[in-house]
């Protein structure tokens, strides 16, 4: 086993992999515009109608089979801050 990253062509899709945090779990497909995956991913969530962005990084990339997936990991320090379940409904 190597560990050299997949390469990827411009215009190729590839599957994005979210760990931890808000996303946890959730995938995505995106398209290389330069031969490169994201280095990280910004991604705007709505949490009790209010916007949230979420940053993921950290990317891991690898090829199964034909596809390219990339997996990124939460990172919660440049992330906004999400308010805990109990503290989103004030009476």
């Amino acid at each position: 086993m190597t560990d050299t990253a997949p390469e990827i062509s411009r215009g190729e899709e590839y599957v994005v992999f979210y760990t931890a945090g808000p996303y946890d779990g959730r995938t995505d497909t995106r398209i290389s515009t330069d031969g490169t995956w994201e280095t990280e991913i910004t991604v705007i969530a709505a949490f009790d109608g209010k916007e949230t962005q979420l940053e993921y990084g950290a990317p891991v990339a690898k090829r199964v089979g034909e596809q390219v997936q990339v997996t990124y990991t939460w990172d919660q320090k440049d992330s906004d801050p999400i308010e805990a379940v109990e503290e989103r409904y004030d009476a």
